[in-house]
């Protein structure tokens, strides 16, 4: 595997080599992703706007539960597509290096989302259950996406560094750009 490119670790403090950059720039699937997770958030909002109206008043059940059904769609579709993309910048559908811990929680998710279909289709829980296995399924969503948003932060940071500085003689370095989003929270600046 190696011979294609893929499983050579990024420099330390970069979330890509050069050629993971390039395969994820070439790649048709980076831009399904850019699409679908904004698609996949509104409807995230739309069906929790539904899910709390059901909970407060009792009515709209059925437009609550089949937004999340349609939630749940639209994870699975960015969680097939992401493998895709996955496999064809990093060369494994699940678990790449820089998005182990993403790919981690987003296995809690899908399962979460799962159970729920699995609750309404076999009908174990009562309305006011299936909407709060869909809150919590949406708690760890939120969660995930923000792994998500600070990868993509990352790959922004590492993008202007590498506009910005050539690599050191010594070889890769941390790239100042990177020092302040790399710090552990309330590390001394």
């Amino acid at each position: 595997m190696t011979d294609a490119g893929y499983g050579t670790p990024a420099p330390v403090g970069l979330l890509y080599t050069e050629e993971e950059r390039q395969r994820r720039d070439r790649t048709v699937w980076t831009l399904v992703q850019g699409i679908l997770a904004p698609v996949q958030f509104v409807v995230f909002l739309v069906s929790l706007g539904l899910i709390l109206h059901f909970l407060v008043t009792g009515r709209g059940q059925m437009p609550a539960e089949v937004s999340v059904v349609v939630k749940t769609l639209t994870l699975y579709a960015i969680m097939v597509t992401g493998a895709i993309w996955e496999k064809e910048v990093f060369g494994c559908y699940l678990f790449a290096r820089p998005f182990f811990w993403e790919d981690v929680f987003s296995i809690l998710v899908l399962a979460l989302h799962t159970a729920y279909l699995a609750a309404l289709f076999l009908a174990l829980l009562s309305p006011a259950g299936l909407m709060l296995l869909a809150l919590a399924a949406y708690a760890t969503y939120l969660v995930n996406a923000g792994q998500f948003l600070w990868k993509l932060r990352l790959a922004r940071l590492d993008h202007a560094a590498r506009q910005t500085q050539a690599l050191s003689p010594d070889g890769p370095a941390l790239r100042p750009a990177l020092q302040p989003a790399l710090k552990p929270a309330g590390a001394a600046r």
